[in-house]
């Protein structure tokens, strides 16, 4: 009797051994690990070489002089092609001043990708933000900061309907569209409830899908404009 409780005791033990290890080894809403054998490959993705960058004779848009090349921790490909020219606006405005702008430091490769993504509109805009994430973990920046953007471009960016399915028109929201078209958008950025996401995002730690349900239902309880 005594020796079964001592076996007991030990697999409890193991057991509790086990889930605090899987508790400290990763943050909320991490991605599965990619692998790990290809150069420069981390848990949230790889880029495939260095973009080169200029700026445009306007001093306002950055014009890519060679592409770049994102796999996200899914293994999906994403591709800023060579002469695309960006400006930073799929990000609000609002966000300049917590990122020091979108292509300054850690912040321009995924911001142009994120433009790319944007002005393609070949994927839903759902992807499209994810990615933004994940690439901003990629090159470092920290979780509270990658989530803020997160959060704000989810709820305030300017989206679209995604009906691309093999060059068919399918059915989105009940209605058959046949390409993709912009989501007006009712809501203005409210920098307050920006701050007040951080706040929350800083204090909890939430999952991306913990995110996405907080903007989808502070967009649903937004007065109509």
């Amino acid at each position: 009797m005594g020796s079964d409780k001592g076996i007991q005791v030990f697999a409890l033990i193991g057991l509790f051994a086990t889930a605090l290890a899987g508790c400290t080894s990763s943050e909320a809403g991490d991605p599965p690990p990619i692998d790990q054998t290809i150069p420069g490959a981390t848990r949230w993705g790889y880029y495939s070489g260095e973009p080169v960058t200029r700026w445009s004779p306007d001093g306002r848009n950055m014009i890519l002089v060679t592409e770049l090349r994102y796999t996200d921790p899914k293994g999906e490909v994403w591709v800023a092609p060579a002469g695309s020219v960006t400006d930073g606006a799929s990000i609000p405005r609002y966000l300049w001043s917590l990122m020091g702008g979108p292509f300054e430091g850690q912040y321009r490769n995924a911001s142009v990708l994120h433009d790319a993504a944007y002005e393609k509109k070949n994927r839903p805009w759902q992807d499209c933000d994810r990615m933004f994430y994940y690439a901003m973990r990629c090159s470092g920046v920290n979780a509270v900061e990658a989530k803020t953007m997160f959060y704000a471009v989810y709820k305030f960016a300017h989206h679209w309907k995604f009906p691309i399915k093999r060059a068919k028109p399918v059915k989105f929201e009940g209605q058959l569209v046949a390409r993709a078209e912009p989501i007006p958008r009712a809501i203005p950025v409210n920098p307050t409830e920006i701050n007040e996401a951080r706040d929350w995002i800083s204090n909890t730690d939430p999952t991306l899908e913990q995110i996405e349900q907080r903007a989808q239902t502070e967009a649903a309880a937004a007065p109509a404009r």
